[in-house]
This record gives C-alpha cells, sequence and structure tokens, in this order.
C-alpha cells in the first residue's frame, strides 16, 4: 500500500495501524511548518500568514492566529474567514477539522480526532482510527477547552472554558462542563446595550 492509500484509510475512519513508517513521514512537513511559525517575530505578520496557508488545506483571510500553534497535519483543517485563534492551541487532524466563519477559540483549546483502542494489547500495536471534528460559524470556544472526536458544535454556540465537549451542541445555545451539556438558549436577552458600550473616539 502506498503512503497516500495508507493516508486515505486514516482519513476514511476506519481502523488502522497508525504507527506505520508512512504516517510517520507524513508528520514530518506539519512539524517543521509549526516550529517554524511558532518561533518567528509576532510582527512579521505576512510571513507568518503565508506559513499558516501552506500548512491548513484552507484558511480564509482575515484571520488571526497566536503562537504557539500545534497540529500533526494541517492538511486535514479548514479554517473560514474571520477566525481568531489564541495561544496554545493544539489540533490534532488525523480527520477532517472543518471550522465556520468568525469563529474565537481561546487559549490553550485542544481539538482531537483520534481515538486509539482500549485494550492494552491492540492501544500498543497503534491500532487506532479517526472521526471529523465540525465547528460551526459565530462560535465562540473559551480557554483550555478540549473538543474530542466525533463532535459538531452548530452555528453561534459557546463553550465554556474549561469544557470537555464529549457530544454534538446544537446551535445557539450556552455550553459549559466535563462533560459540556447545555446551559440554556442564547437569546435577545443577551444583547449587550448601547448604554453600557463605551465608545473609543
Amino acid at each position: 500500500m502506498t503512503a497516500e492509500e495508507k493516508l486515505e484509510v486514516m482519513r476514511s475512519g476506519k481502523w488502522h495501524y497508525g504507527m506505520d513508517p508512512g504516517i510517520g513521514e507524513a508528520l514530518r512537513p506539519a512539524r517543521v511548518l509549526c516550529h517554524e511559525f511558532n518561533r518567528m517575530n509576532p510582527e512579521l505578520e505576512d510571513e507568518r500568514h503565508a506559513i499558516i496557508k501552506r500548512l491548513f488545506a484552507r484558511i480564509e483571510e482575515p484571520f488571526i492566529l497566536q503562537s504557539p500553534f500545534y497540529c500533526d497535519f494541517g492538511t486535514q483543517i479548514s479554517v473560514g474567514r474571520n477566525f481568531e485563534g489564541n495561544f496554545g492551541i493544539t489540533i490534532l487532524d488525523e480527520g477532517p477539522v472543518t471550522i465556520g466563519d468568525n469563529v474565537f477559540i481561546g487559549p490553550n483549546v485542544s481539538i482531537y480526532t483520534i481515538i486509539h483502542a482500549l485494550t492494552p494489547k491492540q492501544r500498543n500495536e497503534g491500532l487506532m482510527h479517526s472521526k471529523p471534528v465540525m465547528i460551526g460559524n459565530n462560535v465562540w470556544i473559551g480557554g483550555n477547552a478540549v473538543i474530542l472526536p466525533g463532535v459538531t458544535i452548530g452555528d453561534n454556540a459557546v463553550i465554556g472554558a474549561g469544557s470537555v465537549v464529549t457530544r454534538d451542541v446544537p446551535p445557539s445555545v450556552l455550553a459549559v462542563g466535563n462533560p459540556c451539556r447545555v446551559v440554556r438558549d442564547i437569546t435577545s436577552a443577551d444583547v449587550v446595550s448601547d448604554d453600557e458600550i463605551v465608545e473609543f473616539s
């Protein structure tokens, strides 16, 4: 089986032995690009953006991504417009990770797509499979949250800081906790009134 065929099995979600040398070699380009990005002067915005565009399958301008940032392949990550990613984000993209427009991700958030076998023998042999993660438009994920494999987060949802998201989150809700649960809908009552806002002149 060719290296590309092995990667296609990995992306498909089928159980496979992920410690295969071909898959290990495919991790190398992303490690090099992440290292280059993480050591680059933050003032070199154009150069930093160029690295992320090489790393990701797709990312649309404008976007902000702070360093450090870590991922496994990068080629499985697709991001829409107006993305803001804070310090210390990790995306393990053995499966596809799709992020919509206007998404805010707080510091030290982790997004995982990989699932290892539960039994020690098979886990030690490298048996694993992936499930995709989908994050809708206008989503805010608070700092230190963990998004587990197979999760879909609906449009306009807010995930509280420190949450562990183990199942799908519907649109337009506030969800918090470990495991993450819906607390309530986000409604017009959450709109900040004009008289509370300080305008910078």
